[in-house]
C-alpha cells in the first residue's frame, strides 16, 4: 500500500509540473493580476483619507496629511500606501504631506504649534483585531496614546480647531447580539419594532467582549470626549460601521463588500464565517461620511458622539451581497461557509443615526448599497484592463 500511495504521488506530481510548464504564462498573469489588486486595494483606513483630502481639497481649502506608512509595518509590502500619496500629490493642488507617526508626542506637538489649521479629522489607527491580540503595546499606543497626543496638542496650540475622531461600531463590542433576533430567508432581522433604526448611541460599551483592538478604540473615544466636555474643545466622535467606497482596499476579514467583489471579479472563494451567511452590516460611502464631517465643522457640538453608517438606507447581509456580486460579474460567485463566526462579532449591525440627522437636518445619503457596489466594481475594472493593457 506505501508503494502504491508513493507511486501515486509521484504522478500527481509529474501532472503538476506539466501543467505549470504548458501553463506558465496563464500562471504568471494570475500572479501579476492579484499583486496589482493588492497593490492598489489594500486598506480600511486609507480610504477615508483620501476622500476626506479630495473632497476639502475640491473646497479650496489647504489640506495637510498627517501618515507614516505605518500599514506596510503592519501588513508588509502589500499594505505600503506610497502609490497613495503620489495619487494625492498629483491630483490635489492644494494638499501638503507630514511624515509623522502620531506616536511621537514631540513631533505632533511642534507641528501643531506652528500649522494653523480650522480643522483636524483623526482617522489613523492600527485597525486590525488580530494584530491587535499580537501586538498590544503598539495597537494602544497608536489606536489609544496616538489620539491623546494629537488632543493634547490641539488643546494646547489650536484650541479653536474642529477636532473629529473616526471611532468605530467596535467599542460597543458584543453587547448589540443581545437584542432579540428573528430568522429571515436571507437575512437576520430584528424581532422588536422598537429596535428597526438599529443600534444607537446608547448601547452600553462595557461589561461585554471586544477584541483588543475594540479596547483601544474605546480608550480613544472616551478620551475625545473629555476634550470635549471638560476642556470645552470642540470634538465630535463618529462610531462608524463599514465604512466603504471604490478606493476602499478591502482583504479578508477586513473590509467585506470591497473584498467581496473583488474576489468574485477574480474569480477566488469568498469565506463566509458562522451565522449561516445572513449577517448584516450597514455600508456607508466614504464621500457620505466626509460630508458628515463636513455639517458637523460648520456647526460642532463639543463631546458629541454619534453613531454613522449606511442605517436602513444602505445595508445587506452577507448572501445579500453575494447576489449582488454575481448582477454585477454576470457569473456565480465562488464561496465558501464556515460554522464558526468571528469572536465578538456582530450578528446584526444597523447605525441608528436619527442622533445626526436631528443635529444635521442638511446633511443627506448619496449613495446606498447598490450605487456602492456599482462603483467599486468599475473601479476594480478599470485597474483589471490596466493590468491587462
Amino acid at each position: 500500500m506505501r508503494v502504491r500511495r508513493a507511486r501515486f504521488s509521484e504522478l500527481i506530481d509529474r501532472q503538476l509540473d506539466l501543467f505549470e510548464q504548458e501553463q506558465r504564462g496563464l500562471i504568471d498573469d494570475c500572479i501579476a493580476a492579484e499583486k496589482a489588486y493588492n497593490r492598489g486595494l489594500q486598506e480600511r483606513k486609507e480610504k477615508n483619507y483620501l476622500e476626506a483630502v479630495r473632497y476639502f481639497d475640491a473646497r479650496g481649502a489647504r489640506v495637510y496629511g498627517v501618515d507614516n506608512n505605518f500599514r506596510a509595518d503592519l501588513f508588509g509590502p502589500d499594505g505600503d500606501t506610497s502609490w497613495n500619496l503620489r495619487r494625492l500629490r498629483e491630483t490635489c493642488a492644494g494638499f501638503e504631506h507630514h511624515h509623522i507617526d502620531i506616536r511621537d508626542r514631540q513631533a505632533v506637538d511642534h507641528l501643531l504649534s506652528w500649522l494653523d489649521v480650522d480643522l483636524l479629522i483623526h482617522c489613523a489607527a492600527q485597525p486590525s483585531h488580530d494584530l491587535a491580540a499580537k501586538m498590544p503595546f503598539e495597537d494602544f499606543d497608536v489606536n489609544a496614546v496616538g489620539t491623546l497626543n494629537l488632543l493634547e496638542a490641539v488643546r494646547r496650540h489650536r484650541p479653536e480647531a474642529v477636532f473629529i475622531l473616526m471611532s468605530t461600531n467596535k467599542v460597543y463590542g458584543d453587547a448589540p447580539n443581545e437584542v432579540p433576533l428573528e430568522e429571515r430567508p436571507t437575512r437576520w432581522e430584528y424581532a422588536r419594532p422598537e429596535d428597526f433604526e438599529g443600534i444607537a448611541e446608547t448601547c452600553r460599551i462595557d461589561r461585554c467582549l471586544h477584541s483588543l483592538f475594540g479596547a483601544s478604540k474605546v480608550a480613544a473615544d472616551v478620551i475625545a470626549q473629555e476634550y470635549g466636555r471638560y476642556f470645552g474643545l470642540k470634538v465630535g466622535v463618529f462610531r462608524g460601521g463599514c465604512l466603504t467606497g471604490p478606493q476602499h482596499s478591502g482583504v479578508e476579514l477586513h473590509g467585506f463588500l470591497s473584498y467581496m467583489v473583488k474576489t468574485a471579479m477574480v474569480g477566488n472563494t469568498y469565506r463566509i464565517y458562522g451565522y449561516k451567511g445572513k449577517q448584516v452590516r450597514d455600508n456607508i460611502h466614504s464621500w457620505d461620511l466626509v460630508n458628515a464631517f463636513w455639517h458637523f465643522m460648520k456647526a460642532p457640538r463639543a463631546g458629541a458622539v454619534y453613531n454613522i453608517g449606511g442605517s436602513r438606507h444602505s445595508n445587506c447581509s452577507m448572501i445579500e451581497a453575494i447576489a449582488s456580486c454575481e448582477r454585477l460579474t454576470g457569473r456565480p460567485m465562488n464561496w465558501s461557509y464556515s460554522d464558526q463566526n468571528r469572536t465578538g462579532d456582530h450578528i446584526w449591525w444597523i447605525s441608528d443615526v436619527r442622533r445626526f440627522q436631528s443635529d444635521y437636518p442638511n446633511w443627506h445619503y448619496r449613495y446606498d448599497v447598490e450605487a456602492i457596489l456599482a462603483q467599486i466594481y468599475e473601479e476594480l475594472a478599470g485597474k483589471l484592463k490596466s493590468v491587462g493593457d
